[in-house]
């Protein structure tokens, strides 16, 4: 069966943890379905952030809500050993209850590149670390040996307090043989930042019909005035598109080829940003540039009409990659004008 239209929202760790939760408690009143944590890395501090845990801050969500479902989207299995992230995830379902978590892995390539652990074996440590985490979590004896990762743990005694289940498992993918392997192993594909319906057809190609695609999408609103709900879209592309410029690169030519992004047109936005911050580089956004990364922005009918392109491309998950001013006003926007469109 295919998998049920959601959204939810990316949420970057690296804010205060006192506004990342008050965030979560204002998703989970509004009815969006699910919060995505995606980690931040090192990078972010060059423009005045701190990366957090993301393993952490979703055990503190989970007890600060009630319904919201809670997702890692992503943390690297190169930066955590899979049994490790099977005990992180433990401790994850024992906060949430039943059903209200979803493990995502990615390579995380930015996070690697900072702690000097690149590799150029993506594919092989993805499978072992997929396995391992299920085979662990699934609480029978276990023995595995991986080409990147190996893993021995004894089964779980009936009397053992603690939860039982396997939670989805997503992967995150750019690249079409990363995207194949998530259609062959896992739950779930999640697609980077600066999706375009263009890109969830190409991820749609490469991956079966019923594995769920969450895609990240930049994005912000407000009631009435259009120009005023593209700004933090605005804000928050030029903040990626300045990151793909000077980190991502040749990973990313196919994400901005289907944008038809040049990345000439990224170097300014990436000069911008290490001259002045983010909001220098938000000034590079064009609104041409802007309207290639196809945010859902603007009035709730246009936040609408986005969702409905990029659900009509194959996209089964929306995940908002919400920014701007007064975001939790934003949040309530969506839940108030956005998703009964997509609940009836």
């Amino acid at each position: 069966m295919p998998p049920p239209f959601r959204i939810g929202v990316m949420q970057l760790t690296m804010e205060p943890l006192g506004e990342m939760l008050e965030t979560a408690r204002v998703l989970d009143e509004a009815g969006l379905d699910t919060v995505w944590l995606a980690e931040a890395y090192p990078w972010w501090r060059k423009h005045g952030m701190e990366a957090r845990s993301s393993t952490v801050v979703s055990a503190l969500m989970a007890q600060a809500t009630e319904r919201l479902t809670i997702g890692w989207g992503i943390i690297s299995p190169f930066t955590r050993h899979p049994v490790q992230v099977a005990m992180d995830a433990r401790v994850v379902q024992e906060a949430t209850g039943p059903g209200r978590f979803l493990l995502g892995f990615g390579t995380s390539k930015i996070f690697l590149n900072n702690a000097r652990l690149q590799t150029n074996r993506t594919l092989a440590p993805m499978r072992d670390a997929v396995a391992i985490v299920r085979g662990v979590l699934g609480g029978e004896p276990f023995e595995y040996e991986g080409e990147a990762w190996s893993a021995s743990v004894p089964g779980l005694r009936d009397e053992a307090e603690t939860p039982r289940e396997v939670p989805p498992v997503y992967v995150a993918a750019t690249a079409p043989k990363m995207q194949a392997l998530a259609g062959e192993i896992a739950d779930g594909c999640l697609t980077p930042s600066i999706t375009t319906p263009a890109f969830v057809r190409y991820t749609r190609e490469n991956v079966r019909a019923d594995v769920d695609i969450g895609c990240t999408v930049i994005a912000s609103i407000d009631a009435d005035d259009r120009d005023r709900g593209r700004d933090g879209a605005r804000e928050i592309g030029a903040m990626y598109l300045a990151n793909k410029f000077q980190n991502i690169k040749g990973s990313a030519d196919t994400l901005l080829q289907l944008a038809e992004i040049e990345m000439e047109e990224l170097q300014l936005v990436a000069e911008a940003m290490e001259r002045g911050g983010r909001l220098a580089a938000k000034e590079q956004v064009t609104d041409s540039l802007l309207d290639r990364c196809r945010p859902i922005a603007g009035t709730p009918d246009d936040c609408i009409a986005a969702i409905e392109e990029y659900r009509a491309a194959g996209c089964t998950h929306v995940m908002l990659e919400l920014w701007g001013e007064d975001r939790h006003e934003q949040i309530r926007l969506f839940g108030e004008r956005v998703l009964p469109h997509f609940r009836s």
